[in-house]
């Protein structure tokens, strides 16, 4: 026992931790994991293990093993500690004096596969009937591949008479799950959109009838959405840039260090920023302006350079008033002083009466306060040093975004001013302002990715809107969480019907509630054991098909259970 004492890692999932073998055994929430200790090398010889190379190959090895994820046990060693879980849990071994007999969270184990049968995992749990133990369940699950020849692939009538076999059952049911990739598949004017995203869409239907068969209309689909702002290729993208640089801000505010942008533009700020008061300067007076805003000519703002094909969805703004237009300007600044003598023009304008702009009802920025002091004819002296210059900057960036998401979320009906109002208060402080306004990007990003490259209507907008939001009233920015939402088949049946899964398996199932058995049988584009290695001993690793296609290279997996009842 002392070796395994030594060199053998135990881990308790559950809870928020996702068990690693959920996709094979619904077991309990709690579960042991047994994995290899790589940690530190053990010099004894290992009495169970076959004979190991040198000492410096070896130290390798567990330094390879160590950096790429968790290491597997043999499967001759994982089967000794099987036999031992299940002694400790027979209330028949006694004599063994382990002790008052508890009843232990089900156990799994990381096998290396190098078995003829190519054990990646061994399981056991506890059959309970109240506080006695009756006898344990037994779990293996085996795998191969990657191939992409599907003569490889099983008989479903063959695993089904295989299973009745086994279980000495004559009534079995079979249950299918498959998920497709859909952004992979989606389209964007004949190109392949290139993103980071990950939305798919798992689907599950009772009464399967072949192997790798089309998910039925009448399975039940839910959409999984995890998506990481900041693509190149997001439709808004330029918006995503502009969001950046409002970080930036925000955080020299805090450090009191702030990273300037490489300007963008041959103009520098502090030219185009005399230009716009130069402007305003010829302008006969605010009716006038108005008059200018409501013709033809329009304020040009990177929002302009998103692709004709999501105008529809998410369009510049029309009535960006001289805040919201100095941000415009201001955002190609690249320094400090630079930013110092863009507000310095403004202030005199202002003081000098020259310009009487235009501002939106309701703001609170210290620039909005001094354009609607010099309606009076009369403003605050403004000292632009320290963090004055970027807290004025930082305002007026976060007015004209929040502007921007909330005239997006209001004008495709997918939430009202109400619902909106958390994410665009104002009573807490600019840092957190800024948070929300992130929350509310990820959210735009979201649905414009829904929308324009999975054609979704407002139907599956709407109550996706209502989870994200709800989601982020709650919680902190989480770009790696996974939206869920329930759909119709019918709005995924074109990507499930021009494209292969990315997952497909088929469970056989017999017996009910604790002498429940079942069989799995799984295909999957990447391996099902996060610790197991590519193996195609004996399968065909040939991935073309008819023409300069390729076929999908496939993972083939079985997981099998078997019952021991100790009276």
């Amino acid at each position: 026992m002392s070796w395994f004492e030594t060199d053998v890692e135990i881990c308790l999932t559950g809870g928020s931790c996702k068990s690693p073998i959920e996709r094979f055994w619904n077991g309990n929430d709690m579960i042991y994991i047994l994995q290899k200790a790589v940690s530190r090398h053990n010099e004894e010889s290992d009495p169970v293990e076959e004979s190991k190379p040198d000492d410096t190959s070896y130290a390798l090895e567990l330094l390879s093993k160590e950096s790429s994820g968790p290491v597997a046990l043999s499967v001759r060693t994982a089967k000794q500690l099987i036999s031992f879980y299940t002694m400790v849990q027979n209330p028949n071994m006694s004599h063994l004096n382990t002790g008052e007999l508890v009843v232990l969270p089900p156990l799994g184990i990381r096998c290396d596969g190098s078995d003829p049968e190519h054990t990646y995992w061994l399981g056991a749990e506890p059959l309970t009937a109240g506080k006695k133990i009756t006898g344990i369940n037994l779990y293996m699950v085996t795998c191969d591949g990657p191939t992409a020849d599907k003569s490889c692939f099983a008989n479903l009538e063959e695993l089904i008479t295989a299973h009745k076999t086994m279980h000495h059952s004559s009534v079995v049911m079979t249950k299918g799950f498959a998920q497709y990739e859909l952004l992979r598949a989606a389209a964007l004017e004949d190109t392949i959109v290139e993103s980071t995203s990950n939305i798919n869409v798992d689907m599950t239907w009772n009464t399967v009838n072949k192997i790798l068969e089309t998910p039925v209309l009448t399975s039940a689909a839910t959409l999984n959405i995890t998506l990481e702002s900041g693509d190149p290729g997001s439709p808004v993208y330029q918006l995503y840039r502009e969001l950046q640089f409002l970080l930036a801000l925000s955080e020299g505010l805090k450090t009191g260090v702030t990273q300037w942008p490489e300007p963008l533009e041959s103009e520098s700020a502090v030219e185009q920023v005399q230009e716009l008061l130069t402007d305003l300067k010829n302008k006969l007076d605010r009716f006038c302006i108005s008059e200018n805003e409501n013709g033809t000519e329009k304020i040009k703002c990177d929002t302009a350079a998103v692709d004709s094909s999501i105008k529809s969805v998410f369009s510049e703004r029309g009535d960006l008033d001289f805040a919201e237009q100095l941000w415009c300007k201001t955002r190609n600044v690249s320094s400090y002083q630079e930013l110092v003598e863009c507000f310095t023009l403004v202030i005199k304008s202002l003081e000098r009466g020259e310009i009487q702009p235009w501002i939106h009802q309701g703001s609170s920025s210290l620039l909005g306060k001094l354009i609607q002091q010099s309606y009076h004819g009369k403003i605050e002296v403004v000292s632009l040093s320290g963090i004055t210059p970027i807290q004025m900057l930082l305002e007026i960036g976060l007015d004209k975004m929040k502007k921007d998401y909330v005239s997006f979320f209001i004008g495709q009906e997918l939430a009202t001013l109400t619902y909106l109002d958390y994410f665009i208060s104002t009573s807490v402080d600019l840092q957190e302002q800024v948070h929300r306004v992130q929350k509310l990007h990820h959210m735009l990003e979201i649905m414009v990715s829904c929308t324009v490259l999975l054609q979704f209507k407002h139907e599956n907008l709407f109550p996706l809107t209502q989870i994200c939001m709800k989601y982020y009233k709650e919680n902190p920015l989480n770009e790696k969480h996974v939206f869920q939402l329930p759909i119709r088949p019918a709005v995924v049946k074109k990507f499930c019907q021009n494209d292969d899964p990315e997952i497909w398996k088929v469970d056989i199932i017999s017996g009910h509630g604790q002498k429940e058995v079942r069989t799995t049988w799984q295909v999957s584009t990447n391996p099902p054991v996060e610790h197991m290695t590519s193996n195609n001993t004996g399968l065909s690793s040939d991935s073309t098909v008819s023409g300069s296609s390729e076929e999908r290279m496939y993972y083939i997996a079985m997981a099998k259970c078997s019952q021991v009842h100790f009276t």
